[in-house]
């Protein structure tokens, strides 16, 4: 398996380059290595690397990497979270990146004592198999989620469609760009909302470009255990 630091060379030079086409600072583009496939110790190796955030999906492995890593990185929860799994982990994840229903959101709001930072998930694609708002909910959605003391929405999340054509994602990151913009203008003491967490391994250029802030790469970065 080809060590995460090469790896993460060339994914960090692609990032520049895409970053430059368009006038963007490199230094606005986090990435998280997507970590649910591959064992602690390749999680540490990421780390070890200089990656500083971690994504995972489930439960237990984020809370068996947590144990070993600890605050050596920032922990982003980027799957479909269940309500009732909420109390497991929400004062160790730093981020959630799948917010998408109210009650989701109450009982993150019961369950944490502190601020919790989260991305409202949007399924910008339309795609039945993805979990997500629809882009017309999604405003009035945030407006609802001012009732919640420990809820900052922080930025926008999508998962684009896996396609044999990374640039056939455009319109969707460019829609994603729009309507943060959007939520962005309405100026929601609770709703910053200036980050976009979109691209993953196959489409993360196009996602740069069109201005994801937080790019999600599991397989190209710390590859997938057999």
């Amino acid at each position: 398996m080809v060590a995460v630091r090469e790896n993460l060379e060339g994914i960090q030079a692609d990032i520049e380059q895409a970053a430059e086409r368009v006038g963007r600072n490199k230094e606005d583009i986090h990435i998280i290595a997507v970590t649910k496939y591959v064992t602690i110790e390749r999680a540490k190796e990421a780390v070890s690397a200089g990656i500083t955030d971690l994504g995972e999906n489930r439960n237990e492995g984020f809370l068996a990497k947590y144990e070993e890593i600890r605050d050596r990185a920032s922990w982003h929860f980027i799957g479909s979270l269940q309500s009732r799994k909420v109390k497991d982990m929400i004062h160790q994840v730093d981020y959630i990146h799948s917010l998408d229903r109210k009650s989701l959101a109450k009982e993150i709001n019961k369950r944490s004592q502190q601020t919790v930072l989260c991305f409202v998930q949007v399924n910008v694609s339309g795609e039945e198999s993805k979990h997500g708002l629809a882009e017309a909910e999604v405003e009035s959605f945030i407006k609802d989620l001012a009732a919640f003391e420990h809820i900052r929405v922080v930025g926008l999340m999508t998962m684009a469609p896996h396609v044999d054509n990374p640039a056939d994602t455009r319109p969707l990151f460019k829609k994603m760009r729009l309507l943060r913009d959007h939520i962005q203008k309405q100026n929601f003491d609770h709703a910053p909302c200036e980050y976009l967490s979109m691209g993953m391994s196959n489409d993360y250029q196009v996602a740069v470009e069109e201005g994801a802030t937080h790019i999600r790469i599991g397989t190209k970065l710390v590859g997938k255990e057999q």
